[in-house]
This record gives C-alpha cells, structure tokens and sequence, in this order.
C-alpha cells in the first residue's frame, strides 16, 4: 500500500531565536540537524522507505530531506523543490521576535495574526531588509508580502492536486519535507479538519507523519511514525 510521509523540518536558528521566519531563509541548528537524522533513522527501522520526495525552496526543508534520506539509504530517489511547498509568508513579522511583537501589538492581534484561518498579517515592505522578492531561486514567481493561512492553502492543495497525488497514486511512496503551515494545509485537507480546529494544530519538527493511500485517497487516519 502506498504511504505518504510528511515531514516538517529540524529545528531552525529562527525556531531556537523565536523569531517569525516565513519565507525568509534560514538553516538548521544543530539540534535541528539532529531531528532530520532520526526521521532518516525511524524511516529505515519500520522499513517506510520512500522512492519519491517533494520539499520547498527553502534550505531548513531542503536540507531537512536530504538528511533524513541519507540516514534511510535513499540519498538516491528523484526529488522536486518547489516554492507552492514553503512556509506561509509572515509579512511584516518576518524576522521579528514573537514576544517584542506580543509586547508591541498584545496578546491576541498576535494570536489573531498567527492563528486566525484567514487573516493575514501586515503586508511585507517590497525591498525590506527580509522581502525574498530578488532571490534567484523565486526569478518569474509573483511573491506574496503576506499570507494567511487560507491563502497558504490556496496554493498549496492544487500543487497537491497536480503534481504529488498522482505520483501517489501510481504506487510510489512520497516523502514531503516542507513546512509547520504548508503540511498543516495537507494535513487539513487529508483529515478533513475545519477552518476553526485548524489553526489549533502543531506539527512538530522532525516527526513523521504517515498516511497509508488506497489509489487516490487516504485509507484511514493518520498517525506518527514512532507509533507504527
């Protein structure tokens, strides 16, 4: 039976600062590093290989994979990046301390910006000091300057649709290391989460995540690879 993992990434240096991070790019720590690598560990004692991966554009994702796939033998398998699989966009929180911001704005405009379904945080200044607009990797991609989560899925769900269900489908089993909000749109979608128990939903950093697929659809729920 095919399976579909999701991981979401090690922890990043953003993670450990408690900064708001977004599209901005930002690297493992060692910490980080080291989740990725179990999850390459627990793929190969349950014997959960996968033979496709997707991730983001983004390094901590990226980088997330590749050590996790090391870890597992599957260094090898035929991978795609693509920017439809990032992190939500913070907007104007990109970069900012998470408890400066609460002091500045209160408690709930926070909550209300990163918890709420579809309210988006302030728009991003274009050419900000954190504005990923004139990063190469994104050449010809219209760059949001802020996102909620509704828009988050948005985006994601028709790259799911298109490009990922299908390889599924055909018999593989895919790996997608991505993001906290990205795989939270997956998970909403697959489990069929409303828009209010949503935003409740933490997807922890180095944890995966497995569906077992019947064809096209998830056959049953889902669970925790270290449960399995």
């Amino acid at each position: 039976m095919p399976k579909l993992i999701l991981v979401r990434h090690g922890q990043s240096q953003w993670n450990l600062e408690n900064r708001f991070t977004g599209w901005w790019d930002v690297d493992l720590t060692e910490k980080g590093v080291e989740e990725a690598k179990a999850a390459g560990r627990l793929m190969q004692e349950k014997g959960v290989l996968p033979t496709r991966a997707f991730t983001s554009l983004q390094t901590r994702a990226i980088k997330t994979l590749h050590l996790a796939l090391e870890e597992a033998g599957r260094l090898w398998i035929p991978e795609i990046k693509d920017w439809r699989l990032n992190e939500r966009h913070y907007g104007g929180l990109t970069g900012l301390d998470k408890q400066e911001t609460r002091d500045k704005h209160g408690d709930e405009q926070v909550h209300i910006w990163r918890r709420s379904f579809d309210v988006p945080p302030p728009e991003m200044e274009p050419g900000s000091e954190f504005d990923p607009g004139a990063d190469p990797r994104y050449a010809g991609i219209d760059v949001p300057y802020t996102e909620s989560l509704k828009l988050t899925i948005e985006r994601v769900l028709p790259y799911w649709e298109n490009d990922i269900l299908p390889v599924l489908s055909s018999g593989e089993t895919v790996i997608i290391s991505a993001h906290g909000n990205s795989l939270r749109a997956l998970v909403k979608h697959l489990s069929g989460i409303s828009d209010e128990d949503i935003t409740g939903l933490e997807i922890p950093t180095g944890q995966p995540i497995v569906y077992d697929f019947d064809g096209a659809r998830a056959a049953g729920e889902r669970y925790y690879l270290k449960d399995s």
